[in-house]
This record gives structure tokens, C-alpha cells and sequence, in this order.
């Protein structure tokens, strides 16, 4: 299991839950504004934790700890992945999954299975500028669309999430997002951070106005649009 990293307490990463946060690296996305440049391009370079030692932290917290966010990196790619949600599921923590949605297969498998309380699924863009917003110019959309189809069919609770960037969103992008996926549960918009991990460090962020646009614009189409990180 390529565990690179453990955030011991967190309020914002799994909602409404005290949580930890298990990191694992590899991509198969090259986002330039991702904020997690080494987990992504160079995952080898980082060290390895110790899934014991990960377990033995997490038997130490229980009654403190409510549940345990998997992110990444992209934790689908891990061939060893439902083991980890299994082992953890048996502590009795509630789990999230953040995906970029590009396994659809290990998705199913893994909400059928019953290993994921909740899955955030980051939509980068419209589907248009899809490709081009990941880096990833031979993107198979197909595979977006069935893990977003999976999701809406509500087997697990969920949300769709975008971090918005000033150079690369536009409403008429959230026009589009808000009739692909009508009817959805939850989606949330976050504004683009940079940080000294950012894989391209030349974008800006969205002003509040501009941001509460898009909330109105997908509102129409959405049953609960909210903005995360503005004060």
C-alpha cells in the first residue's frame, strides 16, 4: 500500500466527522493547479508509512476520531485499496473516498461491497474542457460519466466538488456541469489555493462575487450548492 502521508485531526476533510486523513500517491491526472505536485508526479520520492503503524494509530483513537478520509494522489490506483477500507471499515470508523472518477469498475466494486460511507468526487470541468483542465489529453470521458452515473444512483451518500480557478472555469463551464449532472445530491465549489506544491504555480483564484455567481448558475439544476473556504 503506497501510504505517503497522515493527517491526525481534521474538522474539513470528511463533513459533519472528526477524521484522520490517509494520503496515497500516484495519479493518473496532471491538474496544473493540483496542490499536491509531490504525491502525484513523484510519489516514489516520498516515504513509505507503515500500514501497522497506521492501524495502531487509528485503534488508539477510536471514541476521539469519528471517521477516516482516503485521498490522494488517487487512491483508486491502488491495487490494494479495498483491503485498506475493509481493515479500517472493521474498526468501526465511517470511511470517504475522494476520486478523480477515472475507475468507475473499482468504484462499484468497492460502494457494492460495502467499504465507503461517502465518496467526494472532484469534477475538474465541463466536459468540453475536460481534458485539457486534468492534463490528461487522451482522457476517456466515458469514464467520468459512468462513476458520476453511479454515484447519482445513490447507494452512498456523496458529493460532487470543483476547485475553481480563475483562468480556467467560466459560468458558461457551470451552465454545462449544472445539466450534466441535474438532480445531484450535493455539489460544492472551492476556490483555487496556491501553495508551494502547486504543479503549475501560475493561476489565480475567483473573487467571492464571481464565485457566488456560479453557486446561482448550478442552484438551478443542483439540490444543494455550497462554497467552501470563504471566510
Amino acid at each position: 500500500m503506497n501510504i505517503k502521508g497522515l493527517a491526525k485531526t481534521t474538522l474539513l476533510d470528511y463533513p459533519g466527522l472528526v477524521a484522520a486523513t490517509i494520503f496515497l500517491g500516484g495519479c493518473q491526472f496532471r491538474c496544473p493547479f493540483c496542490h499536491n505536485r509531490s504525491l502525484v508526479i513523484k510519489p516514489e520520492q516520498l516515504p513509505d508509512l507503515d500500514p501497522d503503524d497506521i492501524y495502531a494509530f487509528l485503534e488508539k483513537r477510536k471514541g476521539v476520531l469519528d471517521g477516516v478520509c482516503i485521498t490522494g494522489g488517487e487512491p483508486t490506483l491502488q491495487p490494494d485499496l479495498p483491503n485498506l477500507l475493509y481493515d479500517i471499515k472493521c474498526m468501526g470508523y465511517k470511511v470517504k473516498l475522494d476520486t478523480n472518477g477515472y475507475d468507475p469498475v473499482c468504484l462499484d466494486h468497492i460502494i457494492k461491497d460495502g467499504l465507503v460511507d461517502y465518496v467526494a468526487m472532484d469534477i475538474k470541468n465541463s466536459l468540453d474542457k475536460y481534458a485539457r483542465t486534468c492534463g490528461y489529453p487522451d482522457l476517456d470521458l466515458t469514464r467520468i460519466r459512468l462513476t458520476a452515473d453511479i454515484l447519482r444512483e445513490e447507494y452512498v451518500d456523496y458529493e460532487f466538488r470543483t476547485t475553481v480557478v480563475h483562468e480556467l472555469h467560466a459560468p458558461e463551464d457551470m451552465e454545462a456541469i449544472g445539466h450534466w449532472l441535474s438532480g445531484a445530491r450535493a455539489y460544492y465549489l472551492q476556490p483555487y489555493v496556491e501553495s508551494d506544491d502547486v504543479i503549475l504555480p501560475v493561476f489565480s483564484s475567483c473573487g467571492k462575487a464571481e464565485l457566488r455567481q456560479m453557486q446561482k448558475i448550478l442552484s438551478a439544476h443542483i439540490k444543494k450548492v455550497g462554497i467552501r473556504g470563504l471566510d
